[in-house]
């Protein structure tokens, strides 16, 4: 392990930077010819280099791996309403165990370091580089309608971005804002760029490029490139009563494969001049649809007839400087909740980065988050820390996974530099997981889910 981390250390500090998500250009002003609107664009860049390391239990391996890259963003000025968008981006490797290589002890590849580059192919370390956003955009007031591939911002469908660049999507999008406190989104989707890849996927074909754990019975799950679906319906309605009191509502139809609803009531309560009490609800209930994605049992997602209940609640305070919440969730044992991995991160209160609770049915989730803002150092800190109380592994109709109950800590700082370094930051996250109880689980059960620490160094520059 000291090798790993003497690795860890000497290239987290190399002097190459890398790109987080660009910035949106901004140009409101119409133009009178295509050429000027063209020629009036903004370009954005960014250069970003993420270092990651993790510490296994002791006996099983430990890696690291260091990605570099960067990425320029060109948006054109208004030309009667309309706008243009392209990006890109590169990746390369600067230094790695090798993620090809398997455990010799459990035969697992490795989890989260391989995400920095192509998880479809973890010999390629040199030639990583993706079309992320082509599109031709309609601004007219407070509607905004969008065609071609973008980076979306939805609770089942985001970016999440924990690794070098974020998930993207391809299709029509249209947000309107009839009122100050109404916003409506809708979109159809027929493609899908997981985080961690370079292609693109038809929706079907999206769901699978992660691991697909086991069946309700017990098996391999073997979905990958056995689903069919047309594509994803999702719209969304948030209004806001009274300033204070946010309702959100969003529905997901994976055409062939499920439907997803949710939700969500976030309160704003003022108790001071300085200090706000802040309290939310959310509830989420899925649905198979037809088959769940294949007439065959042994390869469809969602099983027939299958369904899934979620609610989580918060409570917290905010002040100026810093705020805290205790956070629930609850799965109930009406069904595994299902979400693929591939398209972003879990919308729960409770979700803390670095693992998901996609899965698993008959689950308890407690977690707490603490964010404090030191405004003279330029800097921020997160503190999180949750208890996930999960099935049995041997349960598999509610442990997709079979992963053990963990605990889990999350301690991040970020600082961002000021004058000649304005545009910068630098952002470390420590995360470790620990199993819960007594229990002799197997190495198996064990490699990169619990008693391990994932270590991550990550310097941006934006211009």
């Amino acid at each position: 392990m000291n090798r790993i981390l003497l690795l860890f250390i000497l290239s987290a500090f190399s002097p190459i930077l890398y790109a987080q998500d660009l910035p949106e250009p901004s140009s409101t002003k119409d133009t009178l010819s295509l050429l000027h609107a063209l020629k009036k664009g903004s370009i954005h860049g960014h250069a970003r280099l993420f270092s990651m390391a993790t510490d296994n239990t002791s006996g099983l391996t430990d890696y690291a791996a260091t990605a570099i890259g960067g990425g320029l963003r060109y948006k054109s000025a208004p030309f009667h309403g309309f706008s243009i968008g392209l990006g890109g981006y590169f990746i390369y490797n600067l230094a790695s165990s090798n993620l090809a290589k398997p455990d010799s002890i459990t035969n697992a590849f490795n989890r989260y370091e391989i995400g920095l580059f192509d998880i479809q192919d973890p010999l390629n370390k040199n030639d990583i580089n993706r079309l992320e956003e082509l599109y031709i955009q309609y601004q007219h007031k407070s509607l905004n309608i969008t065609l071609g591939k973008l980076l979306p911002e939805m609770p089942f469908i985001n970016q999440q971005d924990g690794r070098m660049r974020a998930t993207g999507i391809d299709g029509l999008q249209l947000k309107w804002k009839p009122t100050k406190s109404t916003r409506i989104q809708t979109a159809f989707l027929w493609q899908i760029s997981p985080r961690s890849t370079v292609r693109w996927f038809s929706i079907g074909e999206s769901i699978g490029v992660y691991p697909m754990g086991q069946t309700t019975e017990g098996k391999p799950a073997n979905y990958q490139n056995k689903l069919h679906s047309k594509g994803v319906l999702i719209t969304g309605i948030e209004q806001k009563i009274n300033g204070r009191l946010n309702i959100q509502v969003w529905n997901q139809l994976v055409e062939n494969i499920f439907n997803s609803t949710l939700l969500q009531a976030d309160l704003r309560q003022p108790l001071s001049s300085t200090t706000t009490l802040t309290a939310g609800l959310q509830l989420i209930r899925q649905d198979a649809i037809n088959k769940g994605g294949n007439e065959d049992s042994d390869h469809t997602y969602f099983e027939k007839g299958g369904k899934s209940l979620v609610w989580g609640s918060s409570l917290g305070i905010d002040r100026s400087k810093w705020n805290a919440s205790l956070n629930y969730t609850r799965i109930t044992k009406d069904g595994r909740y299902l979400m693929p991995r591939e398209w972003g991160k879990d919308p729960f209160y409770t979700f803390l980065q670095r693992e998901r609770n996609d899965g698993y049915a008959d689950l308890d989730a407690l977690s707490v988050k603490v964010n404090y803002k030191l405004e003279k150092w330029k800097s921020r800190l997160f503190l999180g820390y949750g208890h996930y109380y999960l099935p049995s592994v041997e349960e598999v109709r509610f442990n997709k996974y079979a992963m053990p109950a963990y605990r889990q800590l999350n301690l991040s700082w970020k600082y961002e530099f000021q004058q000649l370094l304005n545009g910068m930051d630098i952002q470390f996250l420590y995360v470790h997981k620990a199993a819960l109880g007594s229990n002799n689980y197997s190495p198996k059960q064990l490699i990169n889910k619990v008693n391990m620490s994932n270590y991550n160094l990550i310097l941006n520059y934006s211009f």
